[in-house]
């Protein structure tokens, strides 16, 4: 379970939030929303460890994240919404690379299959400077497809992705929550999953 309690969090002199609870369990997606400048960014940077909250704790099965350190990062996977890959590297090596660099040894075999499923057959190993936005945006999105963290920080997933990419992220997300996986995002396109309820929270 995540737990977020009376979190505070400021940007400069402005604050974009205050007293801010939030509860996810196991099984559950949740949407974070909000106009453009309110803070949907950072809460989901915070909630990964990248920024400090003004006040507040963020608790992981009960315990606070600061006393568990590592042990609560291993249980997550966090996704910008920049893509975080090198121009210079195949779609191949970049997501090899970006596992490696979360403790996950993934052979060439796994990572293929990660990359066929994501549409990219055929473009493994091309530099990803001359694949398309949308290509790109699928060599980062692989990476939901190799690990087992049970949190997945998600910041506008969809961006560059045509319609079947979508669906097809949308099916991942259910296999993920499936498996008692939980799912923090945020998004400006419409996203459904089959059979499950999203919950909101609005940063006003």
């Amino acid at each position: 379970m995540l737990g977020v309690g009376n979190l505070a969090c400021s940007r400069g002199d402005h604050r974009l939030f205050s007293g801010l609870n939030l509860t996810l369990h196991a099984g559950q997606i949740m949407q974070v929303q909000g106009e453009n400048g309110k803070g949907k960014t950072s809460l989901l940077r915070t909630l990964c460890g990248f920024l400090q909250p003004d006040e507040g704790k963020i608790s992981w099965c009960g315990t606070d994240v600061r006393e568990l350190g590592e042990e609560y990062f291993a249980n997550l996977l966090y996704l910008g919404h920049h893509n975080a890959i090198k121009d210079e590297l195949s779609a191949l090596e970049n997501l090899r690379i970006s596992a490696g660099l979360s403790g996950i040894v993934l052979d060439e075999n796994q990572a293929i299959t990660a990359l066929r499923r994501m549409g990219l057959k055929g473009r493994e190993r091309l530099p990803t400077k001359v694949l398309s936005q949308g290509q790109r945006r699928r060599v980062a999105l692989a990476r939901l497809l190799v690990g087992d963290a049970k949190l997945w920080v998600l910041d506008e997933p969809l961006t560059a992705l045509d319609v079947g990419a979508v669906a097809l992220i949308e099916e991942l997300l259910g296999e993920h929550l499936s498996k008692q996986g939980m799912v923090i995002f945020t998004t400006h396109q419409p996203l459904t999953i089959k059979g499950v309820e999203i919950a909101r929270l609005a940063l006003l």
